[in-house]
């Protein structure tokens, strides 16, 4: 219960009035009442760093080099925001609530006592919030350009701190060289999997985590190790579990191309990044649904998003149980939703791909209604 001082009460006596927080949300399935969509403004290609070039294509990440502190051309920028503002218009006509980041000049630079960057952008909010209940945790991101990502949200953390939610932030990392393998090279194909990131201090971005109310799933990337998934775990306490889930893929950042929940007892996989039969056991009663091959995508610019721009197919954002929406551009997934008994509503965004993802990447579920279950028991 949160306490507030009734205005007009006298010296030393208060008046207890429960807060009912703003923020609600246990899964990603519940019906949808207000979410954070993120920004295109201020957007800067992010500083030279090796966490950010072993997640992108070679040739992106020689090009990111040349370009990085510049901001991103109009011809990138001016489709993706077309594309983003249809996709506001239509969460608002589906009687969803949404507010924005404050716009950030990216191209200002900043400094720690070990390093020094300029910033990104503030397009995925997915990524340094998450939301377990009724609480917002910051956490502590591996890229150095996304350090100070999360002031842009502060106007809407103290809000929403105010009106009764909890606000938790990670231990803030260091990010020296002692965090990143030297000399990395992502594993090539028949190679053990290896990552950039050393287990120097805990780090992780939200968008590695799925959550089932009780149970959250989490892949190990290059931007989450083991000691990031050991403090949220330790953080939640034993009313969670968090579940690894195994990733195939050579470069993994974010699970929502990988590992999607659709719908309580659905789970939607990658199979090319996801063995079945080594999904944790407390899924084996749950229907696994096997993504389609993802339609062309023209332009390679368009793959320059470090979530492998062919899967953001899988990349959709869950209204409710049923209703769920999807790229217009990705037909053969649109199919598959509308055969899975999903009512799958068409919108673009595949413009976005250059700035961080798609729909699940451009938002952060403030609020679900919903309670607190665990789908396994």
């Amino acid at each position: 219960m949160t306490v507030v001082d009734r205005p007009g009460s006298t010296a030393g006596e208060q008046t207890r009035e429960p807060l009912v927080s703003p923020v609600a949300s246990h899964n990603e399935l519940d019906p949808l009442e207000e979410v954070i969509v993120g920004r295109l403004d201020g957007a800067t290609i992010p500083s030279s760093h090796p966490v950010v070039a072993c997640n992108i294509p070679p040739w992106a990440a020689r090009l990111q080099g040349l370009a990085a502190g510049f901001a991103y051309p109009r011809r990138l920028i001016e489709p993706a925001q077309r594309e983003l503002d249809q996709f506001i218009a239509l969460l608002r006509s589906l009687g969803v609530t949404v507010t924005r980041p404050d716009a950030v000049d990216h191209k200002r630079r900043f400094a720690t006592p070990d390093w020094s960057s300029r910033g990104f952008c503030n397009t995925c909010p997915r990524d340094g919030l998450l939301v377990v209940g009724d609480e917002i945790i910051e956490t502590p991101m591996a890229w150095p350009c996304r350090y100070f990502e999360t002031h842009s949200y502060r106007a809407l953390l103290k809000d929403y701190f105010r009106r009764g939610a909890r606000w938790t932030s990670a231990p803030k990392p260091q990010l020296t060289d002692a965090l990143y393998e030297k000399d990395f090279r992502p594993p090539r194909a028949g190679e053990p999997m290896r990552y950039l990131l050393t287990e120097f201090e805990p780090v992780f971005d939200a968008a590695d985590f799925m959550r089932a109310g009780r149970d959250l799933f989490v892949t190990r990337s290059n931007v989450t190790n083991q000691l990031g998934i050991e403090w949220l775990r330790r953080r939640l306490g034993p009313a969670y579990r968090v579940h690894e889930i195994e990733s195939r893929c050579r470069t993994p950042m974010h699970i929502d191309t990988t590992f999607v929940l659709l719908a309580p007892g659905k789970v939607l996989v990658n199979p090319e990044y996801i063995d079945v039969d080594r999904l944790p056991d407390v899924l084996r009663s749950w229907d696994v649904l096997i993504a389609p091959e993802p339609d062309p995508i023209d332009g390679r610019l368009l793959t320059m998003t470090s979530l492998c721009g062919k899967w953001l197919s899988m990349n959709v954002l869950m209204i409710d149980e049923k209703r769920v929406i999807a790229d217009r551009h990705h037909t053969g997934m649109l199919r598959a939703l509308e055969q899975w008994g999903f009512e799958p509503i068409p919108c673009d965004l595949l413009h976005y791909a250059p700035f961080g993802g798609s729909f699940h990447c451009a938002t952060l579920d403030v609020r679900r209604r919903g309670t607190l279950e665990s789908y396994f028991d």
